[in-house]
């Protein structure tokens, strides 16, 4: 279908939930290819013959090349044309997909994990700002609640997917299962998306210092936060290096986005309060969240013998759960029920589930591990839709899709960070209270010469052959790690509620909607 390129140009009317479904499909995809490889790592590392930190790169690789992307995504919509840029964004990840499932060595599929990154990093904020102006001001609200079921689902679906896939065909199918979807967004974006009249009008400079000091310091920034604790962090010249070049970098790239007159990225969005503040509950949020679905099926495989797949099974309720509030939020915020209202229920929700996460034990049952996962997920569907709702509330119509690349781009950084810190802070807590646990492990403790001697009389009884004094050690000093373990997980939990709750406060800083800067409904 040929467009017009005239301001005077009619933009054919199409059905809401039919432009829906054409972003959504590919989003949905592009967001699980973040976690849909990672049960598969093993599976390439054999197949491809590669060593542990190399195969790892497959999944740093795509991490760097989207979160280079998702900033610019509004600068290269107003270049290219915001059709024009989806079409390319999609053909070039249905491609990489491809090239993925084919690769036959390492380097290869690295390579092509970037081009799938790259093609896949702009459908995140293309598809917030398309549904911003498909949806009329009124069901901003319900549009979010479609936008968070794909971004917020994703992930959380992406482990058990890529598990059961892997298991039963091969994990390069892992990739393969992408070719259909694209193709068929691909044709729904050609008949049902189009530009919006500014957009069209728009000619922008190449800001190219702004762009190289981007890709610098978030390439840099996005391989210390994937590779940090697999380096012990700061002992390591690789993550020094690199942790310096990444601030440096990103903040002359704020000085340079500030002063030049056609930023790449528009960092003066931040002058408007409920968008400033909205990113700072979404990149604190996030990484709590994110960081939680993280630690839980660590804890259900490291400590309760769960395999992979049950592991991935645990965020299941959870996920369910968050599906199903979505959309009652969207509809809650329709009816004209205050954003910040349902924002401050849904951290208050998340941090008490995270606390209750904190209270877990050895002899936790699958039951006891999943009702707070459920609970978070309650708190989860009252916390996306409210918040990028009132985050956006008063942003021009003109500016959305520039907020919308930061605003996705502070919510993948914020989920990186979370996961960082948390399996940061879970090692460290575990060889803190192992340190003070070993302490009360020595022949001259009451408490621990009668378990010694009571373990060494069950081992004479039922397994003789292992009846002997290393054995018996060996397993007191298992039963000791699995003891500090679980109590690094519990502090872990702890912060993560404390971090969630310390942002009920800033929801006060929300404003009002300004009828000045109401967007118009796009027809």
């Amino acid at each position: 279908m040929a467009i017009a390129m005239t301001s005077s140009a009619k933009i054919p009317q199409v059905n809401k939930w039919v432009v829906a479904m054409t972003v959504m499909v590919p989003t949905f995809i592009e967001v699980m290819d973040i976690s849909v490889v990672n049960v598969s790592l093993p599976h390439i590392q054999g197949s491809l013959n590669a060593g542990l930190d190399e195969v790892t790169w497959v999944l740093t690789s795509y991490l760097v090349s989207n979160a280079i992307v998702i900033p610019i995504t509004g600068w290269l919509a107003s270049v290219f044309g915001r059709k024009r840029y989806l079409l390319f964004s999609v053909t070039l990840f249905t491609a990489s997909s491809l090239a993925c499932g084919a690769a036959p060595s390492l380097e290869f599929l690295i390579i092509a994990r970037i081009l799938q990154g790259l093609g896949g990093g702009g459908l995140q904020p293309l598809s917030q700002a398309i549904l911003f102006e498909t949806f009329p001001v009124a069901e901003h609200g319900l549009a979010m609640a479609v936008f968070g079921m794909g971004v917020v689902m994703a992930p959380i679906m992406g482990p058990v997917v890529g598990g059961w896939i892997t298991d039963n065909l091969s994990w390069r199918w892992v990739f393969y299962i992408n070719l259909p979807v694209g193709l068929v967004a691909l044709v729904l974006a050609i008949f049902f998306i189009y530009d919006p009249a500014y957009i069209r009008r728009r000619v922008m400079r190449i800001d190219t210092w702004g762009l190289l000091l981007l890709t610098l310091g978030l390439g840099c920034l996005q391989i210390v936060l994937d590779k940090g604790e697999r380096e012990d962090w700061f002992n390591s010249p690789f993550i020094v290096y690199l942790s310096i070049i990444a601030v440096v970098a990103l903040v002359a790239f704020v000085v340079v986005e500030l002063r030049t007159e056609h930023p790449v990225v528009n960092l003066r969005a931040f002058k408007e309060r409920s968008f400033a503040s909205g990113n700072l509950i979404m990149f604190t949020g996030f990484g709590c969240m994110f960081g939680s679905f993280v630690l839980l099926p660590l804890y259900a495989q490291k400590l309760m013998n769960y395999n992979a797949f049950w592991a991935g099974l645990v965020l299941g309720p959870g996920g369910v759960t968050s599906f199903i509030v979505m959309p009652i939020a969207g509809i809650l915020l329709r009816r004209g029920v205050n954003p910040r209202y349902l924002l401050a229920i849904g951290l208050t929700i998340m941090s008490y589930a995270l606390w209750l996460m904190s209270g877990f034990n050895l002899q936790a049952s699958f039951l006891d591990i999943t009702g707070p996962r459920i609970l978070q997920g309650f708190g989860l569907g009252l916390f996306f839709v409210p918040l990028a709702t009132a985050t956006f509330m008063n942003i021009p119509k003109e500016q959305t899709g520039n907020a919308s690349a930061i605003f996705n781009l502070l919510r993948n950084l914020g989920g990186s960070f979370g996961v960082a810190i948390s399996t940061t802070i879970l090692a460290q807590r575990a060889q803190f209270h192992q340190t003070f646990l070993v302490e009360g492990v020595t022949p001259y403790s009451a408490a621990f010469q009668i378990r010694y001697e009571q373990l060494l009389q069950w081992l004479q009884m039922h397994r003789p052959d292992l009846a002997n004094p290393t054995t018996t050690l060996a397993i007191i000093y298992r039963e000791l790690q699995r003891q500090a373990s679980i109590l690094a997980f519990n502090d872990t939990f702890w912060l993560l509620a404390c971090a969630t709750a310390c942002l009920i406060p800033l929801t006060l800083f929300f404003r009002r909607r300004d009828a000045a800067s109401l967007p118009t409904e796009v027809h």
